[in-house]
Parts: structure tokens; sequence; C-alpha cells
């Protein structure tokens, strides 16, 4: 018992070690949750966006464009 309580002391430096670790795991854990709602926000933008792509194409298949008049240049 006597070792584990000198493992948490650290040699009178617990505060610092301890404090180090706790603030690391809280980062790391704001980290995780700010990527993913940075991903959830990408899936919905990138959903919206293939959505509305879908109802501006009135086809599936590309309509052929119009071959384009020669201008007096070119003739």
């Amino acid at each position: 018992m006597q070792s584990l309580l000198d493992f948490l002391h650290q040699g009178g430096y617990a505060f610092y070690v301890w404090s180090a670790f706790g603030m690391t795991f809280v980062l790391l854990v704001a980290e995780v949750v700010s990527l993913r709602r940075s991903r959830r926000t990408i899936l919905r933008r990138v959903g919206r966006l293939a959505r509305l792509r879908a109802q501006n194409e009135p086809s599936s298949q590309p309509s052929p464009r119009p071959s384009p008049q020669p201008t007096e240049f070119q003739r």
C-alpha cells in the first residue's frame, strides 16, 4: 500500500504530474469531440450539395450541346 501512495505522491510533484495527465486527457477528448462534429457537418453539407445537384439536373443523361456558330473571323 505504501508503494501505491509513493507512486501517487510522485516524489512531491503529484499536483504537476497529475494535472498534466488530466489536462492531456481533457484535450484529447475535446479533440475527438471536435473532429466528430466537423465530420458530421461536412457529411451534411456534402449530402445537401448532392441533393441540390440531383434536383437541378432534369434527367440522368446530359443533353447534347449545340455546336457553336462560326463567327465572322472563322468563316
